[in-house]
């Protein structure tokens, strides 16, 4: 039982193909507050950056409305215009913070999730009816920190608004015997540095709460080890299957180069524990290469192969070790074993041209 239960406890990391399929599924981890913190932010510094345009626009606004607005006969055609120059103040003051909140919403997305459609996140799933489900969502630790995450949110905007415009207050009062520029010059004040405050609190809470839900995320996709292995023998195969067609590959490779061995000038030995066979065609090859390598059973089989075809056997324990070090089959030979080689080589035509005179004497 507790193997059993060690096997299916989630302790391991998710692997790379889980968190694929995760992603292909429209899980995804991605903090709501660093959205919010940048949008706030961003404001301040657009607001701030432009604030001699964004502050005439504020302050026509103002005046138009503690002003003008004022002077007004309530009837049909007043509150007409009324109606406009309204619609008018409001979009020439939130039309760039309109596009600035879309810019910075898309970038805070896009940075933390990157480019994504799924459909498999909108298809419609029966475990969301299920009360049980609902009644697990409510009491779960994410929905805890949600709790604790808005009373410090609310907590920490409170402070700061109460201790911003109380440090204010004394200002604010000396307004009564100001002009209506004055008092908008000071809500100006007050509205950006109230912002940028409370923007740089919701920035820490933010990032906060993008490692909790990144842990959360992770937590969510962790495996089973046995979930680890069914995994692997899926994306791999069963690793008894894998080492059958590994050693088949193997003894295809090795069928080959025996076959190949007939083709080779020269096979060196060491002299019975190694054998190397090299071929050297002048018009093919640019330099010698290994047709085949083996040691104990195989080298002696290469040696066998050798007599049957009638190819030189040298003896050289020192030049065939290097070859079986520093060559694969289908290798041409390293540059420090040319000159060896070439002698070796050198030898075995001169062998061969002495062979042949004796027979043609012979006949």
């Amino acid at each position: 039982m507790l193997f059993a239960f060690e096997a299916g406890e989630k302790t391991e990391q998710p692997t790379a193909h889980r968190l694929r399929e995760a992603r292909r599924k429209g899980q995804v981890f991605k903090s709501m507050e660093l959205g919010s913190a940048l949008n706030i932010i961003g404001m301040m510094f657009l607001f701030m950056a432009m604030s001699g345009l964004v502050f005439r626009a504020f302050q026509s606004m103002f005046l138009w409305f503690v002003g003008e607005m004022l002077t007004y006969q309530l009837n049909v055609s007043s509150v007409q215009i009324i109606y406009r120059q309204a619609i008018g103040h409001y979009f020439s003051l939130a039309a760039p913070v309109f596009v600035a909140a879309i810019l910075l919403g898309l970038a805070s997305n896009l940075g933390q999730v990157g480019f994504l459609v799924s459909v498999s996140a909108l298809a419609p799933r029966l475990e969301r009816l299920n009360p049980l489900e609902g009644v697990k969502r409510i009491f779960s630790r994410r929905a805890l920190f949600e709790l604790v995450k808005a009373l410090i949110k609310i907590a920490v905007i409170g402070y700061l608004s109460y201790s911003f415009i109380q440090s204010r207050l004394t200002e604010m009062l000396l307004l009564i015997n100001q002009g209506s520029e004055q008092i908008a010059a000071l809500f100006w004040r007050i509205m950006t540095g109230l912002g940028l405050r409370v923007g740089l609190a919701f920035l820490i809470l933010a990032l906060i709460d993008y490692f909790y839900q990144r842990y959360e995320h992770i937590s969510g996709l962790k495996m089973s080890r046995k979930e680890v292995k069914d995994e692997l023998k899926t994306l791999e195969g069963d690793p008894l299957v894998r080492s059958k067609i590994r050693e088949k590959q193997r003894a295809l490779a090795r069928q080959r180069m025996l076959r190949d061995t007939a083709q080779a000038n020269v096979v060196i030995t060491n002299p019975t524990e190694l054998a190397v066979a090299l071929r050297y065609r002048e018009s093919v090859d640019r330099a010698p290469k290994v047709l085949a390598k083996g040691a104990g059973l195989l080298a002696k089989r290469i040696r066998e192969i050798a007599r049957e075809n009638k190819i030189e056997l040298v003896e050289n324990a020192p030049v065939a070790r290097l070859l079986w070090q520093q060559t694969e089959v289908g290798d041409e030979i390293p540059l420090e074993l040319y000159q060896a080689v070439a002698e070796i080589l050198a030898e075995v035509y001169r062998m061969q041209e002495a062979r042949s005179g004796s027979r043609l004497g012979a006949n």
